[in-house]
């Protein structure tokens, strides 16, 4: 199939004006005077811009692509998304001012920061900042995979893809490098309209052009294929994956390294719960595009690859100007998230392996400098595995949920419970995680999520050792459980709330 030249016009044209938008965002010299400015904007964001970062964080290419791609292939399994984020929020309003407030008072950049601290382990604390950049680098594979998918759609025959992948990912790293979170940040106001503005005007037309309404729509899809409505009752994705894929991503969404980093840049807790109240708006979008790979699935020719099904829905759909305005919204959900995501990482990488290991008496301004060019590291990485490996982008990404969300219990629990011991917390971290990668290795996942069996197994562990370990725990101070908990009266031993 031959690209679009119109389209593949009005893609570049948005998507350089995006990344200039990038480069001029850091302008001041502020933006990159320390880690906490470069990586976390000096904490100074307020809830609209955190509305935006956020946003673009959750919301990328691989939701748009990946979600269309699982309906045109399996149905109804795709809109596990939907309570996944529905889930997530609310647990969101809770947790997150708490661990701000600590990030905020202590200067923390990353979740293996408030770790090492919270548990004074440096061990734990690397093992979670290894553990954060290993799980993020497919994930930033998955952008790239988005953009060169978009890219092979709307410029073949006219462009060399996978050089203008490379080019577009190296101007992000560069743009990121010079202007830290602040990139991100105002090029996601962008990204996010359009992801509003042409993905809701696709759910509206689509149908209407292919069957006249949604309601035809639906009717056709009920007469000729009923169980693209259904969820299966049994097999290797039945209720039971779909109920624990929705719980385990859920859990997992706000301990990645990317969606920290927008948290900790907002400028204070309230903000954060006005946010988990208002971000559940972006499921509307989720949901509807989600109904478009069924769509694909009725329209497109028998045959297709489902990593193009959107994409091809979208070149039968519409003229070059709007699959130029469509093809631009997904690159853009590529390119954002992965500057976000770089930054979480060099953030992870810098603080808790090389300050903390390798150079423990790095300057401010040496730490600055290494967290900013591990976006080169990082981004090179990741570029590097996605060309050589396309194929086991998706798998990996579905592992890195698996083990991210290992990291929950140590971090939530130990918010709330101030007898949580780091015996217990690493030990069920750590065999979290060796199930998790049994599981994938033997591919036995007993009908579901992988993770979910890691949490569980996680979670008993913590419960199991922590009695042993709790006097121990209970007697241990420090400045960050003093923050959470309370200082202790010397006398008494009674603690009381710090501010």
């Amino acid at each position: 199939m031959k690209g679009n030249l119109t389209a593949l016009i009005v893609t570049s044209l948005i998507v350089l004006v995006v990344i200039f938008i990038g480069f001029i965002a850091g302008r001041s010299k502020e933006s990159r005077s320390s880690v906490e400015e470069w990586s976390v904007g000096g904490r100074r964001l307020g809830s609209l811009f955190v509305w935006f970062l956020i946003g673009a964080d959750v919301y990328t290419a691989y939701t748009f692509l990946g979600l269309t791609s699982s309906a045109f292939k399996g149905g109804s399994i795709a809109f596990f998304a939907t309570p996944y984020v529905v889930l997530a929020y609310p647990l969101a309003y809770f947790f997150l001012p708490k661990i701000w407030k600590v990030a905020s008072v202590h200067k923390f950049t990353t979740l293996a920061d408030y770790i090492k601290d919270r548990f004074d382990s440096k061990l734990f604390s690397v093992l979670i900042a290894i553990n954060g950049v290993l799980m993020l680098i497919p994930y930033i594979d998955l952008q790239l995979s988005g953009i060169q998918d978009t890219l092979r759609v709307a410029g073949t025959g006219y462009i060399n893809i996978t050089f203008v992948v490379i080019v577009s990912f190296l101007l992000v790293a560069f743009y990121t490098f010079f202007s830290g979170i602040k990139a991100p940040t105002y090029t996601a106001i962008l990204k996010d309209i359009l992801v509003w503005v042409i993905m809701l005007y696709m759910v509206i037309s689509i149908p209407i052009i292919h069957f006249g309404s949604w309601g035809h729509m639906m009717q056709t899809t009920v007469d000729k294929a009923p169980g693209m409505l259904t969820l299966p009752t049994a097999g290797p994705k039945g209720i039971f994956w779909f109920s624990t894929a929705a719980l385990i991503s859920a859990l997992a969404l706000f301990m990645w390294p990317h969606t920290v980093t927008g948290t900790f840049s907002s400028k204070s807790g309230e903000s954060l719960r006005k946010n988990a109240i208002i971000l559940p708006f972006y499921n509307i979008v989720l949901m509807l595009v989600t109904f478009l790979g069924i769509t694909a699935f009725l329209v497109v020719p028998k045959g297709t690859d489902p990593r193009f099904a959107f994409l091809e829905l979208i070149h039968m759909s519409y003229g070059g100007t709007m699959q130029g305005l469509a093809y631009s919204t997904i690159a853009l959900a590529s390119l954002v998230p992965c500057s976000i995501m770089a930054i979480g990482a060099s953030s992870l990488f810098a603080n808790n392996i090389y300050r903390d290991v390798i150079n423990p008496k790095a300057s401010p301004s040496r730490m600055t400098m290494v967290t900013r060019y591990m976006v080169f590291v990082v981004i090179g990485l990741a570029l590097l595995f996605g060309l050589l490996f396309p194929n086991a982008l998706i798998t990996l990404q579905l592992m890195g949920v698996s083990g991210i969300v290992q990291v929950f219990p140590a971090v939530v629990f130990s918010l709330y419970w101030r007898k949580l011991s780091k015996q217990a917390a690493f030990s069920g971290f750590i065999i979290g995680m060796a199930v998790v990668a049994t599981l994938y290795i033997t591919h036995q996942s007993f009908g579901a999520y992988e993770g979910f069996w890691g949490l569980v197994v996680n979670i008993l562990i913590v419960l199991f050792l922590n009695p042993f370990f709790a006097k121990q725990a209970l007697g241990k101070n420090n400045a960050v459980i003093e923050t959470l908990f309370g200082k202790k009266d010397s006398k008494s031993g009674i603690e009381r709330k710090i501010g």
